[in-house]
């Protein structure tokens, strides 16, 4: 089969996204057993549940232009040592600031994984199938999303919130175990001056190209040697800069991690009676995100990115407006919740969720990739944080109905944005991205 070594690389990658998936939804089910325990306010439950994006930011900063310098392979194996250190602590937790010491480091790990593992597929993918194989990652991390809805729904009759969150160390020692013998992407061997390895490693991954061409087009954009190592801001890069960040602002104020974090404290307030039905219920949003995430992967490389987003937008902002009114309906409201709360996850899935992440993995330099799009995954985590902590005070403040009618009309203006702003990128070499950039200055 044509390029089997790509695909099952591009497959063991996605491990990261599942670990980030599921440490970023086991706190929605763990929460109200955690609450249970140590009875805390609503403020410092936004707080456990933010700590871990707070460090997410950090560890997205930080580590960007660490990929550029040790390679994408030595980031990788630490952030999985990460994963599993903190996973750990997470279960001997005494106490709820230990719990949020551990989740902060939790959340570093997320942090760097959530922009490495986009960065390593769109420098291993050929153009033609890196919608594809980028939106794999996405498609990991609603498969996490969903396990973790499942370790809550089976520790949930124990009320055993410790087990919940050291579930992650298995995939984590996957993870460990594979990213020792992984090879780094083509493209930071030729920005590390080791170009018999790119070749090598280009000739394992891809059969069915011409290898010495593609490190001639690689090569074609790093002539100067001196500005290989150098971050230098020029013009042309401030439009790529205002996609990455501004496209993170959209996927996450457009309310997506209202429902993946408070999914069963929503449901709760919608009717149904218990945590455990709650948690249930969730199981169905999980099992409908990763699904849909499947639309992507399949139509990314043949519809475009542009498309997909503006059908996702659309039915976003429908489906938070039914949500909002939801609360409005009495008897069925918990039935009306759900199926909006299913309905919309779906859209996301198959739009934002993944696009906005390829597209972040795509429309930067080469020369400073790492750090650009660290950059634009440390203002996901930034703007993450700032819904996800102010979302249950809003709800005490304003009520159900107006905060999810809030993030419906923010879903409709986004449009503006993708039609303005985003350029279509299906099946363009990341070398002509860069290229056309410079052009259009």
């Amino acid at each position: 089969m044509k390029n089997t070594t790509l695909y099952l690389l591009s497959f063991f990658v996605g491990l990261g996204g599942l670990l980030s998936g599921f440490d970023t939804g086991v706190i929605s089910g763990a929460l109200l057993f955690i609450n249970n325990e140590w009875h805390m306010s609503d403020f410092m439950q936004g707080a456990l549940v933010s700590t871990v994006l707070i460090s997410a930011s950090i560890g997205a900063l930080l580590n960007g232009r660490l990929a550029d310098i040790l390679g994408r392979k030595k980031i990788f194996l630490y952030t999985a040592i990460i994963f599993f250190i903190g996973s750990i602590l997470c279960f001997i937790s005494p106490n709820v600031l230990f719990l949020m010491a551990s989740r902060f480091i939790v959340g570093f790990a997320i942090g760097i994984i959530t922009f490495l593992a986009p960065l390593y597929l769109s420098e291993i993918a050929p153009e033609k199938i890196r919608g594809a194989l980028v939106s794999l990652f996405q498609l990991s991390i609603t498969l996490g999303i969903l396990f973790s809805y499942l370790t809550n729904a089976c520790f949930a009759k124990y009320g055993n919130w410790r087990m919940m969150l050291f579930v992650g160390v298995v995939p984590a020692l996957i993870l460990i175990s594979g990213s020792i013998f992984m090879p780094d992407t083509p493209r930071w061997y030729i920005l590390s001056n080791r170009e018999n390895k790119a070749k090598k490693v280009l000739a394992w991954l891809r059969n069915d190209i011409d290898v010495e061409l593609e490190i001639e087009n690689i090569k074609s954009l790093l002539k100067d040697k001196k500005e290989k190592s150098r971050f230098e801001f020029r013009k042309w890069m401030l439009f790529p800069l205002l996609i990455g960040v501004g496209g993170m602002f959209i996927q996450q104020w457009t309310g997506i991690n209202t429902i993946i974090y408070y999914a069963p404290y929503i449901l709760k307030n919608a009717g149904f009676n218990d945590n455990t039905g709650a948690i249930y219920a969730t199981i169905g949003i999980g099992v409908v995100n990763f699904l849909m995430t499947f639309i992507a992967i399949f139509t990314s490389d043949k519809l475009g990115r542009k498309p997909l987003l503006y059908i996702g937008l659309c039915g976003m902002g429908l489906c938070l407006m039914m949500l909002a009114f939801s609360f409005k309906c009495g008897l069925y409201s918990k039935y009306i919740a759900l199926i909006s709360s299913m309905l919309y996850i779906m859209f996301f899935a198959c739009s934002l969720g993944p696009i906005m992440i390829l597209l972040v993995s795509e429309v930067f330099p080469l020369k400073i990739r790492g750090v650009m799009m660290s950059l634009s995954m440390m203002a996901n985590f930034i703007f993450n944080f700032s819904v996800s902590i102010s979302f249950l005070p809003l709800l005490n403040k304003i009520g159900e109905f107006k905060t999810f009618l809030i993030f419906s009309v923010l879903s409709f203006l986004s449009i503006i944005f993708v039609k303005y702003v985003i350029p279509e990128t299906k099946g363009i070499t990341l070398e002509d991205i860069e290229r056309n950039w410079q052009k259009n200055v």
